[in-house]
């Protein structure tokens, strides 16, 4: 074998190279092979540089005057030198785009701008025409600092929840994050908490029933242009609003002469249903996991969800600010009542915003119900919370042929789904016509699982899936819990 075939050769680091420029001359590379084999312990010339001579070469003998001596078995040491890379792998440093962690495919369909909508919907007429009524509670500079504060909170849980429910594809439900952060014990809990205050957005009139059928089984993705309308009549009521503030110059109810406002706030118990007031606006974390879940792309969610909630918190205050301008501390509970009773508006606005009215809750009614079905329908066995494999997670090996009994039990549950489905539509319209004050008892318990769902269950559950309590979040848990008891107490107390 001949040394010149491995000139080619890569050379190593510059510090894995032996400098033996003052060692003796001797013979040259070209006589070093045949030198060696006829004469084992030959010396040789060590100026002369050679990839083959590395680090991992044991020189066992070496001369005083900083000869080494070749071993006897150079050809195996050659044959072997040579087959060995000159130096390790390069360690490539991974670039910003491989380090990050693909999320799991759920098979969701919604896009940025649809999941936005879905979010902005969800938001928004939840408690929306009450907030002048929560300012006139807190005063200007309490009702200020409440909103913006429950903006930023609830914004922050809803990450919380949502990249629970992404790192674990296991997981549906708001039930699901409450298991597997809690135990099994705690699913009646979250379960009957987020269920009832699902269920209090979901009363409707008769005639909407058979309309709303059909909509409980599209996809999220479809539900967003349903989102776009409730988000349209939204505006439209603050443009009438408005439209009725600036047309009349006299009070009440006129921007142009404003009612009388105060700055501090009116009782520590109308600050405690203030609390309520403020909160119910941005309670629509049930809904979260699924919105997470169904996004194309979930690495976007945050962006989304600090658009959403940063716009539901301008559109709350600029709610609340102007029906406070217009009826002061006399507002009714809520301000389209004050439009349709006080006198010198246009009656064709208002009849428009009555309209609106209607048609903002029917447009998320099944928007707001999609989690309640998931969970009554893994309750009920006809849906399991481990989700769709792809098809390249499928084991051949492990793949059974599908059965008539297996196809059988298929159409079973998806014939149960559908009934469960219609029937609870019904059960929200028989509720709406024999409880009419359904509104005012949700009031209560609106105040009290509002806080549990939106603040102090997903600081908890990350507190417990992390193992330690962060500073900010035992404080954010601390304020939660005085809020939500002195709202209870408080509601208690009006009532």
């Amino acid at each position: 074998m001949n040394i010149e075939e491995y000139d080619e050769t890569p050379r190593g680091h510059p510090t894995d190279e032996y400098e033996w420029d003052d060692v003796l001359s001797g013979p040259s590379a070209e006589t070093l092979h045949d030198q060696a084999t006829a004469q084992p312990h030959a010396m040789v010339l060590s100026s002369e540089r050679t990839p083959l001579i590395r680090k991992a070469l044991s020189f066992s003998n070496t001369s005083r005057t900083g000869v080494a001596l070749l071993p006897h078995n150079i050809d195996a040491t050659v044959q072997q030198t040579a087959t060995q890379p000159t130096r390790p792998p390069l360690r490539h440093k991974p670039s910003s785009a491989s380090a990050k962690v693909t999320p799991h495919n759920y098979g969701g369909k919604s896009t940025y701008g649809q999941t936005l909508f879905n979010s902005i919907a969800i938001l928004l007429g939840i408690g929306m025409l009450s907030e002048p009524l929560a300012y006139a509670y807190a005063g200007w500079g309490g009702g200020t600092i409440l909103i913006v504060f429950y903006g930023f909170i609830t914004c922050y849980t809803a990450k919380i929840l949502a990249h629970i429910i992404l790192d674990d594809p296991r997981l549906r439900s708001y039930a699901d994050i409450g298991r597997k952060a809690f135990g099994p014990m705690s699913t009646p809990l979250t379960s009957t908490l987020f269920c009832l205050e699902l269920f209090a957005l979901s009363p409707i009139d008769l005639v909407a029933a058979s309309r709303l059928i059909p909509t409980v089984f599209m996809p999220l993705s479809l539900l967003s242009y349903a989102s776009m309308i409730g988000i349209i009549s939204t505006l439209s009521i603050i443009a009438v609003i408005f439209i009725d503030g600036l047309s009349k110059k006299e009070a009440p109810g006129s921007l142009w002469s404003p009612a009388e406002t105060q700055m501090g706030i009116e009782s520590l118990g109308g600050l405690g249903i203030a609390f309520g007031l403020f909160m119910a606006g941005f309670s629509g974390h049930a809904v979260i996991p699924s919105l997470a879940r169904d996004m194309v792309d979930p690495q976007q969610f945050d962006h989304m969800i600090n658009w959403a909630f940063a716009i539901a918190t301008f559109i709350y205050a600029l709610i609340g600010s102007a029906g406070y301008l217009m009826f002061g501390i006399n507002v009714s509970d809520e301000v389209s009542r004050d439009l349709l009773q006080t006198p010198g508006y246009n009656p064709f606005l208002n009849q428009a915003a009555l309209w609106m009215l209607v048609i903002s809750p029917l447009s998320k009614f099944a928007l707001c119900t999609r989690p309640l079905n998931i969970t009554l329908e893994i309750m009920l066995g006809l849906e399991t919370t481990a989700p769709p494999m792809s098809p390249d997670q499928v084991d051949p090996k492990t793949q059974h042929p599908i059965t008539p009994h297996h196809q059988r039990n298929q159409k079973a549950k998806f014939i149960l789904t559908i009934v469960e489905r219609v029937v609870f539509t019904f059960l929200a319209v028989g509720v709406s016509i024999l409880v009419p004050e359904f509104s005012a008892v949700m009031a209560f318990l609106g105040s009290f699982s509002a806080f549990m769902l939106c603040v102090i269950g997903p600081v908890c559950a990350k507190s417990a899936l992390a193992g330690r309590w962060g500073f900010w979040d035992a404080i954010l848990l601390i304020v939660a819990v005085v809020m939500a008891v002195w709202g209870t107490c408080a509601a208690f107390w009006s009532s």
